[in-house]
């Protein structure tokens, strides 16, 4: 109980602060890819005070109540991380959570929000079984769903499992919003669709949606480090060499329509997925 008490509040407040800061780091870090300085580390932080600080508008009751649930259920699934609790019980939290924002955006009437929408739904269509299936093959190596389970087995997972940690690198492309994935929504001038799944939301409630996403990807990021949660060296490398690798690729890649992302990912994806399974099962 006294662990749990000690956690809960922690996860709340590191996930924001790791969140931001990995933030920061990826502007810097893009930057610098593209001949230029960048903005400070602290930029996000400022960025989301400004929001907080605006009047609150909103189209309609419902898109402020779905940008809270975002917010929930993204800090909900990192707390249950912290917890080490059940992966797959995480996964559909943190789904749950995704599904609520494409809600919101729908609520509203400009096109803008609709496309964007639509196109986030085909995202969470892309990646949603991909994470599944990663996650069966933690299941599979490990025996538990727990996430105490999987730290505490006694090899590194990615010896065994190294093409569902491909797989699981093509939904972090696409939950990460990097090319060539951003379709739904982006940082990047490029962006047809002015903010794509955001466009309606402002102030705080635009502040809410940017926390939410520091949540997911501090979660996205705990999940990378069970494949080799035998050592705090070799899950700090993984995290961040697997973080810079996907920086990496938004700077070198052109964005695709949804077409080749949905084609391409399941493909790919797939097939790498049942080759692993099959590798798993017959040894």
């Amino acid at each position: 109980m006294i662990d749990t008490a000690v956690l809960i509040p922690t996860g709340l407040a590191v996930g924001p602060l790791l969140g931001g800061l990995v933030s920061g780091l990826d502007r810097i870090l893009t930057a610098r890819l593209q001949s230029r300085i960048g903005p400070p580390l602290w930029q996000p932080f400022y960025d989301v005070l400004k929001l907080w600080c605006k009047e609150k508008t909103v189209v309609n009751v419902w898109q402020a109540f779905c940008a809270y649930c975002y917010v929930a259920a993204a800090s909900i699934a990192v707390v249950l991380f912290f917890l080490q609790s059940d992966l797959l019980l995480i996964l559909f939290i943190q789904a749950v959570g995704a599904v609520f924002l494409v809600v919101g955006a729908l609520s509203s009437t400009s096109p803008f929000s609709q496309v964007g929408a639509h196109r986030e739904l085909l995202q969470i269509l892309s990646y949603e079984p991909l994470l599944i299936l990663v996650t069966m093959g933690v299941y599979l190596e490990t025996g538990s769903f727990r996430i105490a389970g999987i730290y505490s087995w006694h090899e590194p997972l990615l010896l065994k499992l190294p093409f569902l940690f491909m797989v699981l690198g093509y939904a972090l492309t696409i939950k990460l919003r990097k090319s060539p994935f951003d379709l739904s929504t982006s940082h990047h001038a490029h962006q047809e669709l002015v903010k794509g799944l955001l466009t309606d939301y402002s102030g705080s409630f635009l502040a809410l949606t940017e926390i939410g996403h520091w949540y997911e990807v501090v979660l996205l990021l705990g999940f990378c480090s069970l494949f080799w949660a035998t050592s705090w060296i070799g899950m700090a490398a993984i995290v961040v060499s697997t973080y810079f690798l996907e920086i990496l690729i938004d700077n070198v890649s052109a964005r695709l329509n949804w077409r080749w992302m949905l084609g391409y990912v399941w493909s790919m994806g797939l097939t790498l997925s049942l080759v692993n399974l099959i590798w798993l099962t017959i040894s």
